[in-house]
């Protein structure tokens, strides 16, 4: 399709169902690249990566190339990964320690900030080139901002702040922080890396879909059901038949005690109306008694108790943050082409807890968000058939009104799902959607879309 005005992008969102070119059409991708990711708030990374001066590791803004790096002042920096001279990527490895970079391609060389520090062959220039200007540096990112360790960026000069843009969310991130004995948290084990055939949305949409793993993780539920208790040996396999057979809990289970929450700017968690206890080590397990313990000794029994009655499973940050503060697991999803996404999971150690619980964290990554894993090869499978699917010759329109008249408003501004079977989160971030592509407030934009 030819580039289409906002109100034509605003025709393709409807309160109940949106239009399948919203996954399929490469111009509408390039658009989201420009108006969500090219202005949004995005994640991409955490402090612990760049304790250090000189600590930097690079990743990607929507499809451009950025380093996150820890200047000779000791601030954070995001610079655009493009050397000034002749445009080349300046740095290509994941992460590591420097005190400059440098150009493999000409030698020219920046400090830790992006400003240019040498030119080895300075003489010849036009009597207008000034290597002191900004033209020469390498650019940064219009603004940096951290929430609790957590490194976001966004493109645009000026906008709501980072608190004002995540709202509620905040509470989220404090979950995974506040876990914690110390009150720090750190990236560590590695990560996983995996690239799917699909539009980018599909994954957010899919992590809080309760209704999803009846079907798709069929053979897993099976397989952990079959399983005997008695021949677990570890943590590990008592983590997979758990995770697995509570895969396999009946819809009464997810309509009466998991909830969906919702709030603005398309952010969502999927949580549990009670206690934890139900998807993290139960409380008579050794390890997470000595864990219980350390936390109780640091903030006091009250507080211990506070944190752990916390009970959010998936939390997704729009457009690219979904994460497990149970179970420290972060993931970030990194857009390539309309039909194709890449995307990067992370393990978090809570510092002053017992080395097992992050063992055990490692092992949850492993069956649940492993390239290996029974679990997410399922989900792998699915967005690939749906991107099959979507480019067939099929229904115009995808429903997701799932869950719409029965929808109700929540605490903190949001909005809450009768039960976790609501399609209430996929409309919230198609709402997102439809304000960032038309640059209207979120409300009045699916109103503009329904007419």
């Amino acid at each position: 399709m030819e580039q289409q005005p906002a109100h034509s992008i605003a025709q393709l969102v409807q309160p109940a169902r949106v239009h399948r070119s919203l996954y399929t059409d490469p111009q509408i991708f390039e658009l989201e690249l420009k108006h969500i990711f090219g202005t949004a708030w995005i994640y991409v990374g955490h402090e612990s990566q760049v304790r250090n001066v000189g600590d930097y590791f690079c990743t990607m803004l929507g499809r451009k190339a950025v380093i996150v790096v820890r200047d000779a002042s000791g601030k954070l920096q995001v610079i655009h990964n493009q050397c000034a001279h002749r445009g080349a990527m300046v740095v290509a490895s994941d992460k590591g320690h420097t005190d400059e970079f440098q150009c493999c391609y000409h030698g020219w060389t920046y400090h830790l900030d992006g400003r240019l520090k040498a030119i080895p062959l300075l003489h010849g220039y036009p009597a207008d080139f000034n290597p002191k200007s900004g033209k020469t540096a390498m650019t940064q990112v219009a603004r940096v901002m951290s929430y609790r360790g957590f490194i976001f960026v966004s493109e645009a000069a000026d906008g709501p702040s980072l608190e004002e843009a995540l709202n509620h969310m905040t509470t989220s991130i404090d979950d995974m922080v506040d876990r914690a004995p110390d009150g720090d948290i750190e990236v560590a084990g590695g990560t996983f890396r995996h690239v799917y055939n699909g539009n980018w949305k599909l994954y957010l949409e899919n992590l809080c879909d309760a209704a999803h793993p009846w079907f798709t993780h069929r053979s897993s539920i099976d397989a952990a059901q079959q399983q005997k208790d008695d021949v677990l040996s570890d943590g590990s396999g008592e983590i997979a038949i758990r995770q697995m057979r509570q895969n396999g809990a009946p819809y009464s289970f997810w309509e009466s005690q998991v909830g969906i929450w919702t709030y603005p700017n398309g952010h969502s968690y999927l949580g549990d109306y009670h206690d934890d206890s139900k998807l993290v080590a139960a409380m008579n397990d050794p390890v997470f008694r000595d864990y219980i313990g350390m936390l109780e000794a640091k903030k006091g029994k009250a507080e211990a108790r506070r944190i752990l009655e916390v009970s959010r499973w998936n939390s997704n940050v729009y457009p690219n943050l979904s994460f497990m503060s149970q179970f420290q697991q972060l993931r970030v999803i990194h857009p390539i082409a309309v039909n194709r996404t890449e995307v990067h999971t992370y393990c978090f150690k809570l510092r002053g807890a017992p080395e097992r619980m992050f063992q055990n964290t490692i092992s949850f990554a492993n069956i649940v968000n492993g390239t290996g894993s029974l679990v997410l090869t399922d989900d792998l499978e699915i967005y690939n058939r749906i991107g099959i699917g979507l480019s067939s010759e099929g229904a115009d329109w995808i429903e997701i009104g799932r869950g719409y008249q029965s929808d109700g408003p929540a605490d903190h501004g949001g909005r809450q799902g009768k039960n976790s079977t609501s399609e209430i989160y996929i409309r919230n971030m198609f709402d997102a959607w439809l304000s960032y592509m038309t640059g209207t407030p979120a409300s009045a934009a699916l109103r503009q879309g329904a007419a």
